[in-house]
């Protein structure tokens, strides 16, 4: 391997980090650019395949761990739109590694109230290899305490 390889790696360093939630405004202005409820109208032609922008909100009330996705994040995990979705079964589509990471920031995103980005490998349930997705959440409060997370997930 080069000097130049070393320094500047061919493949990019996963995302992982937390972030404040008054920096919200900032990680979820994608967000607001892809209108997710505008963009979810345009199915894609057939089931795992992606739609227009590769990209979705989705939520989940911890209450009960019941998720909540728009049609891209469907599209992401190559599911028919619309399939009741448990939050164990879409778990199961993450790469070991990167549940591990997911779930240490999810859990302390709850715990101390922050928001996270991370990078994740997942194996979409139509097969045909691993893709990697940006999930960006970030918690909702319901007076002093963490009630949901909410965010997007995109294709990159």
């Amino acid at each position: 391997m080069s000097i130049v390889q070393r320094i500047f790696p061919i493949e990019p360093l996963p995302i992982h980090h937390s972030w404040p939630l008054d920096d919200q405004p900032r990680r979820f202005e994608l967000g607001l650019i892809l209108n997710c409820g505008v963009t979810d109208i345009i199915e894609p032609m057939e089931v795992g395949e992606l739609g227009v922008h590769h990209a979705g909100c989705w939520d989940c009330e911890l209450a009960d761990d019941t998720l909540g996705w728009s049609g891209g994040v469907y599209d992401i995990f190559g599911l028919p739109r619309g399939v009741e979705v448990t939050r164990k079964q879409a778990v199961g589509f993450y790469a070991e590694h990167s549940r591990a990471v997911m779930e240490r920031l999810r859990s302390y995103s709850i715990r101390h109230k922050r928001g996270f980005t991370v990078d994740a490998e997942i194996w979409p349930a139509t097969g045909g290899g691993s893709r990697w997705m940006r999930l960006i959440a970030a918690p909702v409060c319901d007076g002093d305490k963490v009630v949901r997370l909410h965010g997007l997930k995109l294709i990159i």
